[in-house]
């Protein structure tokens, strides 16, 4: 799913919002938990999931083109961690592909 998906299945549901401010609220939002998460706080959406910072540690790479050592410097990377609400959801309409094998 898409942003311009999301705003679209958003406008249906709530036929009282028009296309531009359901447009407008879902920017407003993925700003917010962009700017939380650019100043280090932790989001936590109950029964969906929270996002958080990880610290990847510096490290020695490769450069794969001349095969040279590359030191490659610390990040910090947003993390998603789905909540068990979204986890059981995910997995009971999922079908597992071994099963489909066996089956």
């Amino acid at each position: 799913m898409t942003r311009s998906d999301l705003v679209a299945q958003l406008s249906e549901r709530f036929g009282q919002l028009t296309h531009r401010d359901t447009e407008f609220a879902v920017k407003t939002i993925l700003d917010a938990m962009s700017s939380a998460l650019s100043k280090g706080h932790r989001i936590e959406i109950r029964g969906f999931g929270s996002f958080s910072i990880n610290r990847r540690p510096p490290r020695v790479g490769r450069n794969p083109r001349s095969g040279e050592q590359v030191v490659i410097p610390e990040k910090l990377v947003p993390h998603f961690k789905p909540g068990k609400a979204l986890r059981e959801a995910v997995d009971a309409q999922v079908p597992v592909v071994g099963d489909a094998v066996r089956g």
